[in-house]
């Protein structure tokens, strides 16, 4: 189906391969800065969950989680610079997508997205104890893609939240990438921006694989980017122009990490 289909990528990343971080940083990153994140994402769990007790609309828990964010990249030593703050303000709702790195992604976007919102991921988080309370009581929104109808299904909710006037943000690739590539999305993104009749805005996230990548327990600090890009219309498309619309997605992510790299 077009709301769940796969969208090869029209500008793929090359793996990068990254130094061995120097033992004295990686002591200290690995038995000092990573235990504190793991204690700080406790502490703040539990206030959300305190809150959550009586505010079922989400956004004391999203205060807390911003604050979360905050302090772990605090702790992680890496300050984050917003390219394109100013078209973050255009759009009072929107769905926003970018690329997935890193565990680090979701603290650099929601220590440095200026609004509330709300994400969608897979469904399977909702039932790990403390994560699927947390997940729960904020109101974000689950995702089964074990079948097109459950998938459809999530899809929809999310149309609902949007409706509703909140944003919505997602990672199309569904998971975080192993080797710093892009890779194959979902539409689902472009299918529910079709539907509210909202934007698509694509932010490119820099550094973050770098900083922290899948599978590996030491940091190396650096300074960490989102790129904002230009959003992209829905106006007179269909849920049939929704794999058009996730290439066009995918061709600004690709092209904004290019110009704003590094490499």
């Amino acid at each position: 189906m077009t709301t769940i289909s796969q969208t090869a990528p029209p500008t793929n990343l090359e793996p990068r391969n990254s130094n061995p971080i120097p033992p004295r940083l990686r002591y200290l990153t690995k038995f000092i800065c990573i235990p504190l994140m793991a204690l700080a994402t406790a502490f703040f769990g539990c206030i959300s969950l305190v809150c959550g007790l009586w505010d079922r609309s989400g956004r004391q828990q999203h205060y807390v989680a911003r604050a979360w964010a905050v302090t772990m990249l605090r702790l992680a030593l890496s300050p984050v610079e917003i390219v394109g703050a100013d078209k973050l303000n255009i759009c009072q709702v929107a769905v926003y997508a970018s690329n997935h790195l890193s565990y680090m992604d979701t603290p650099v976007l929601f220590a440095k997205l200026p609004f509330q919102f709300r994400i969608l991921a897979k469904q399977a988080l909702w039932k790990i104890p403390f994560v699927g309370w947390y997940l729960k009581r904020s109101g974000q929104v689950p995702i089964d893609s074990h079948s097109p109808r459950s998938a459809v299904a999530g899809l929809l909710r999310g149309v609902k939240v949007l409706k509703a006037g909140t944003p919505l943000f997602l990672f199309p690739e569904g998971a975080r990438s192993p080797d710093g590539t892009m890779h194959s999305p979902a539409s689902g993104c472009a299918f529910m921006a079709i539907r509210a009749g909202v934007p698509l805005i694509p932010l490119a996230l820099i550094g973050t694989y770098e900083l922290l990548p899948i599978h590996v327990y030491a940091l190396r600090p650096r300074l960490l980017k989102i790129i904002v890009g230009d959003a992209l219309p829905t106006e007179g498309l269909t849920t049939k122009d929704a794999d058009a619309l996730t290439a066009r997605l995918y061709q600004a992510i690709s092209t904004m990490y290019l110009q704003h790299s590094d490499r």
